[in-house]
């Protein structure tokens, strides 16, 4: 009834206990249905209404007063509660700043005055219950004045659009986290104080606690500098190891993007669509027989004297702008004073429609003439640098390949050195300065390689560290193009003499077949390549010294002049050697071809890759044959390992305890807490453990199995060990699973009635085998402590120690207590102690307390256990006295409380097993499938691990032989191109 008022009228009201007013709620009031019809107030219903609604007087009101009323209170309440909704709103919005919502909040009006007007839900199911009398008889006599509703309707349309606009304003507000509204006021406060007193808030705060603490502005400065410090480094650390994490991942979906492009492109040559082949670019297929030959040999100790140009000088010589002018582009991380350059970096420069750069183990393009694109082209350089170096080290010998195309650019190969220093900083690795040295050195000693070497024209020649290096590889400069560089500042600081003499090569006393001066920019980090083009075609046509002196020739200026003498002489030396080396590894491959035949004639040549992949196989297919082990065999297995961890625990911690309390009742009782004490916290995970090790024995059981396999090949036998150890180390069970066992242990073990004979059987048989187990440990423990016996030492010759002879001395006088007394107690007292050592001391042996205590454990309990053992044997035909005796009194005639406990012992794990075989089947072998997966895709991209799992001479020269007829197909198919060219 209530919701057809409320749908009718559109408005709730909430009830008194005496009087039962009808109280107007104003925020669900509906104008259109007060006002209407002919009648007016002067209906007998509608008078009712009006004389029992709040801040009405009972009495008659005229219907215009009634209306006027009526709105008025409806829109003072509506705006009410829609401002506190508004307000609401905006407090969720002000909570995004807590200390300026704290202050916000001490600000507001107390709103409890709300509690007294707005209904609870107990008024309100009273006030429904209440409007059900009169709903009747109200719904159908109120009629509604067709003018008033319309006027009613549009107002209230009006006010519902409004406040829309005004919830959804609020709403959006407190979802922004910068809120300029509430923000205003706080910043304005700010602003103030900072006035007043000329200094921000928080710096007031700071210099308060400073003269608290009685610290000087100095060192609180100093302090500050170090934390911020310490978390801008701890903040670099975590950024770059989330960069080579992505880097890696990065890197992996490039390699497969590569392989899913090749196949694509053998796919389409395939079809007959006429198609040509992609046609290679000399300077690219130049590249690429240096990346192999580099792979090969990284000593250069075979035939890998290609040319290339070797770029070197000291440290913030320019020897870095010098490279980036030739590429025309700022490809390289730059520095103010520091060592950017830690590891060599092989440019190949080849001419091109745009002018782009890449990698050459990644397929991204970074488009150069985009600065953004720049700027992650310097970042990915540097952190490959940073990921190069290891151990502790400053520079690293691992080259990083990128190739840079562009419209104008020559055709060469660069290497970028780091620059030659002169001393090692506290920063730096102290090995920095030779390592540096000998690295240029390795590169600089190729009979073929171009020098270009670089001096800094500002600074005095005396300071020079790489002239001597150049001269002593090559004293008479048939290889060397000298390059001065920064001569804008030369000019200004040294004098012009001495640097026509450099240019001339009369100063230094290194020989070069060609000397060059270029400005590789004003010293700004930020100017373009144009820029620096600009500057220093602008500088040569107006300096003094090179341009009104007729010393220095126009081909010896400017870094195009330089760049076009480079790639002369380098494409002339490439022509020169590029036969001699290819008929060099002609050679090489006869030979290992040969030594493969003698050593290894019924074998294909099959590199670590190709063996890699069929060891992965092999062991994916033992992963397989997991699934084909039998659920027989599984439980087996399982109930074996199980006992395995459990028998000593349930001997030692239960049933000896319980058994040597030497009563029934004590024994059920005790057995009952160890039992329940057990199942609910260690049992299950000892059952995991057993259903974790079954797994893993199975696994390696075949894997050993393969090994017996007249097809298998030892040489994956270190890989499958590593792979399968480092999975298992990684694989975990499931973590519920422990859970799920807890439940179904603890109420097996609440069953206390064997009620079958088979089981019953069962039990006995399961009993006396643990007896004998732990009484023949007992025995083997009893042989090392007292020796052989006599008839051992007649018949083999076996001898006793004086310890033993000792021991058995003592273990004769605790037989002698057995004997007096079978149902002994476990302990001995203190007078049978004392009888024991005088005893021994009257035949001459003397011994403490702690000595006979030690004796008697082993003598004592394999007494117990042979006792166990007879209760088992005389179990074996007391199940049909058990049940009737059982049934009728409660008890038995005969102690098999031994047997109902190893009964409950053998139900349980026999649950757990079927438990843990079930998920084996189902989960767990498919889960360890998984892990073995990810252990091999991971060593799959770590080339380490195959050279150090997949060994051997087999190996070695299969690689060897590969890499070879590689090197030498890309030879011939450089030397046929460049014939061509010709």
């Amino acid at each position: 009834m209530a919701q057809i008022l409320r749908g009718k009228f559109g408005f709730s009201v909430k009830t008194s206990r005496s009087l039962r007013p009808l109280v107007l709620n104003v925020s669900r009031i509906n104008f259109s249905t007060l006002n209407g019809g002919n009648g007016g107030s002067r209906h007998p219903h509608r008078r009712y209404l009006l004389q029992h609604n709040v801040g009405f007087v009972p009495m008659y009101v005229t219907p215009r007063r009634t209306y006027a009323m009526i709105v008025a209170r409806v829109l003072r309440g509506a705006l009410k509660l829609r401002y506190l909704v508004l307000g609401g709103a905006i407090g969720g919005g002000m909570t995004l700043n807590k200390q300026k919502y704290e202050e916000w909040r001490d600000g507001l009006p107390d709103m409890k005055w709300l509690d007294d007007i707005l209904p609870d839900n107990e008024q309100w199911h009273k006030f429904s219950k209440n409007l059900q009398a009169v709903g009747g008889a109200v719904r159908d006599s109120i009629e509604i004045d067709p003018r008033l509703k319309k006027i009613s309707e549009e107002k209230l349309a009006e006010w519902r659009a409004w406040f829309d606009n005004r919830l959804d304003n609020a709403i959006e507000a407190a979802e922004t986290t910068e809120n300029p509204t509430i923000e205003g006021p706080f910043q304005k406060v700010s602003d103030m104080i900072t006035d007043m007193y000329g200094v921000t808030k928080e710096e007031l705060k700071a210099k308060h606690l400073v003269e608290a603490k009685g610290v000087s502005a100095q060192e609180e400065a100093h302090r500050k500098h170090q934390s911020m410090q310490q978390q801008i480094e701890e903040l670099q650390a975590e950024m770059m190891s989330v960069q080579l994490k992505y880097q890696k991942e990065l890197e992996k979906l490039e390699r497969e993007n590569k392989n899913l492009r090749q196949q694509y492109l053998i796919l389409k040559s395939n079809r007959k669509t006429g198609t040509k082949k992609i046609k290679k670019s000399l300077i690219d297929m130049y590249s690429e027989v240096l990346d192999e030959l580099s792979g090969y040999d990284t000593n250069y100790t075979m035939a890998d004297h290609l040319p290339r140009v070797v770029v070197v000088g000291d440290q913030s010589s320019g020897k870095t702008s010098v490279l980036e002018s030739i590429a025309q582009a700022r490809i390289f991380p730059r520095g103010s004073g520091e060592m950017m350059t830690r590891a060599p970096v092989k440019v190949t420069l080849s001419e091109g429609p745009y002018h782009v750069a890449k990698f050459n183990d990644s397929e991204r393009e970074y488009d150069l003439t985009k600065e953004s694109e720049l700027a992650e082209l310097r970042r990915e350089v540097e952190l490959r640098m940073r990921h190069s170096v290891r151990g502790g080290k400053t520079v690293s010998t691992d080259t990083i390949s990128m190739t840079v195309k562009g419209p104008g650019l020559q055709r060469m190969v660069l290497v970028d050195l780091p620059g030659i220093i002169s001393t090692v900083t506290v920063d730096m690795a102290s090995d920095t300065k030779d390592s540096i040295h000998q690295m240029t050195r390795h590169y600089m000693s190729n009979p073929n390689a171009i020098i270009l070497c670089i001096q800094d024209g500002s600074v005095d020649a005396e300071r020079s560290n790489v002239t001597d290096l150049v001269t002593q590889c090559d004293p008479l400069g048939k290889r060397t193009i000298f390059v001065l560089t920064k001569v804008d500042l030369a000019e200004e600081l040294a004098e012009p003499d001495r640097i026509r003499k450099i240019l001339a090569g009369k100063l230094f006393p290194m020989k070069a077949i060609g000397y060059f001066a270029v400005v590789t920019g004003r010293g700004r980090k930020d100017d373009s390549i144009e820029t620096i083009r600009d500057y220093e075609e602008r500088f040569f046509k107006t300096s003094k010294l090179f341009h009104r002196s007729g010393t220095v020739m126009p081909h010896q200026v400017s870094t195009r002049n330089l760049s076009l003498a480079v790639a002369d002489r380098f494409w002339r030396m490439v022509r020169e050697t590029i036969e001699q080396q290819a008929d060099a590894f002609k050679v090489t491959r006869f030979n290992l071809e040969t030594e493969w035949k003698n050593n290894f004639p019924r074998l294909r040549e099959s590199g670590r890759d190709e063996l890699f992949d069929k060891a992965k196989g092999e062991i994916l297919d033992e992963v397989v044959n997991l699934s084909q082990i039998s659920s027989k065999k599984w439980e087996e297995v399982i109930l074996t390992t199980l006992w395995d961890k459990l028998s000593s625990y349930v001997f030692e911690n239960v049933y000896l305890p319980a058994a040597q309390s030497g009563s029934q009742n004590s024994f059920n009782t005790m057995v009952d807490i160890k039992l329940r004490q057990w199942a609910d916290q260690a049992l299950p995970a000892r059952a995991v453990e057993s259903g974790y090790e079954a797994l893993q024995k199975e696994f390696l059981e075949l894997i050993e199995q393969a090994k017996k396999s007249p097809d298998h090949d030892d040489i994956f036998d270190n890989l499958k060990a590593a792979v399968v150890d480092e999975a298992i180390r990684r694989y975990s069970w499931e973590d519920k699973a422990t859970d799920m066992l807890r439940v179904i242990q603890l109420n097996t073990l609440e069953d206390r009635v064997v009620t079958d004979k088979h089981e019953w059987d069962a039990a006995v048989k399961f009993f006396e085998s643990s007896v004998k187990e732990k009484l023949q440990a007992t025995e083997n423990t009893m042989a090392e402590m007292f020796g052989p016996s006599s008839w051992q030492q007649w018949t083999q010759w076996k001898y006793s120690t004086d310890e033993q002879q000792k021991r058995r001395n003592v273990k004769g006088e605790l037989d002698k207590i057995i004997v007096s007394d079978a149902k002994h107690p476990p302990t001995l007292s203190y007078d049978e102690l004392t009888t024991v050592r005088k005893n021994l001391q009257r035949a001459g042996l003397e011994v403490d307390t702690e000595y006979i205590r030690e004796t008697w454990y082993p003598v004592y309990r394999r007494h117990f256990l042979k006792q166990a053992l007879l209760r088992a044997y005389d179990g074996r035909k007391a199940y049909y006295l058990y049940v009737t005796q059982n049934r009728d009194r409660g008890d038995c005639a005969i102690n098999v409380n031994d047997i109902i406990l190893f009964w409950r012992i053998q139900q349980v794990m026999k649950v757990t097993t079927n438990a843990l075989r079930q998920q084996v089947i189902n989960r767990e072998a498919r889960r360890l499938d998984k892990e073995i997966k990810a252990v091999l895709d991971e060593y799959s991209e770590d080339e380490d691990k195959k050279q150090q799992l997949l060994t051997g001479k087999r190996v070695s020269l299969a690689e060897e032989l590969l890499r070879v007829r590689k090197i030498q197909e890309r030879l011939e198919e450089f030397i046929n191109a460049l014939n061509k060219e010709k």
